[in-house]
């Protein structure tokens, strides 16, 4: 028992807790990271608003946009937006991608495909290159096919 307690008392002259290791230069962090890891963490700029919580305001340069509570805002510079089942979108939208199984209310432009789900109702000035449609109740919307881009 008696050597026990030696080997847990600090010898004399040690510190008695040992020194944290140095801070790693940000420089240098970076490039410990995998490149794949580092493409992921830049290319995944997601804002996901939850259930029950509500956000209003201006929203840019995101990759992907989640509404799963309620959004009163404006987007420019995002490529995706999903409302889940429950989420409500008002105000104007431009972006690449939409699906759409909640609500959707105001302006919505997208430069590619939107998808309306089952669930989802559009309520707004729908411009599109390609939609795909869920069976459901006929959509209260005002849209139009965009005419693909001359090459």
């Amino acid at each position: 028992m008696a050597n026990l307690l030696a080997t847990l008392r600090p010898q004399p002259g040690a510190p008695a807790t040992p020194a944290p290791p140095p801070p790693i230069p940000r420089e240098r962090a970076r490039e410990d990271l995998p490149p794949t890891a580092e493409r992921t963490q830049a290319a995944s700029r997601t804002l996901v608003v939850g259930r029950e919580i509500v956000l209003s305001g201006e929203i840019s340069a995101c990759d992907r946009l989640v509404v799963e509570g309620t959004v009163k805002a404006n987007i420019r510079d995002c490529r995706e937006i999903a409302i889940a089942e429950g989420g409500l979108f008002t105000g104007s939208a431009s972006v690449e991608t939409a699906e759409i199984s909640g609500r959707f209310e105001g302006e919505l432009s997208v430069s590619g495909r939107l998808m309306i789900r089952a669930s989802g109702k559009v309520s707004a000035s729908v411009r599109y290159r390609e939609i795909e449609a869920a069976r459901s109740p006929a959509p209260s919307a005002a849209s139009r096919r965009r005419p693909p881009r001359a090459k």
